[in-house]
């Protein structure tokens, strides 16, 4: 099993998820930076989810995980750092072509909009899914202005 360096953050509405997804990755092995919130007292998530991505594009981590009430804001805030590929997910299969066709950096999820056992499955399910390259590269290689 592959291990990664993980960020993660989220805002008030995200928290508990957070949490919950924390304890699995170092469980499973993984080094998680936790960039915040430390509680469910509310907070602005552009404060916390741009460190995340920071993260992500300057190489300090592998991957990142988002999280808010429905993942939208924390993705497009993810989404003006160059370099991140932020893609919300809501399901199993949308964590797969997240990281099969876009090689997806950070993943967002709302924790108001699907449960806990799916968005733990569906952490699982991105950090498994490998880039598919081919086809998909160069379409991967125009998002990222090259």
């Amino acid at each position: 099993m592959n291990t990664f360096t993980i960020a993660i953050g989220s805002d008030h509405a995200g928290y508990q998820y957070k949490e919950a997804i924390k304890a699995m990755l170092v469980a499973a092995g993984h080094t998680v930076r936790d960039l915040g919130t430390d509680s469910e007292a509310p907070c602005d998530y552009p404060d916390l989810i741009r460190p995340v991505a920071e993260a992500v594009a300057r190489g300090e981590c592998q991957g990142g995980i988002v999280l808010g009430g429905s993942g939208n804001g924390e993705a497009i805030v993810a989404n003006r750092v160059r370099g991140v590929r932020c893609g919300l997910c809501w399901n199993e299969q949308t964590a797969v072509w997240s990281r099969l066709h876009n090689d997806a950096n950070v993943l967002a999820i709302g924790q108001r909009t699907i449960s806990q056992d799916l968005a733990l499955t569906i952490v699982k399910v991105w950090l498994e899914t490998p880039f598919e390259g081919g086809r998909h590269l160069q379409r991967v290689r125009k998002i990222d202005g090259e």
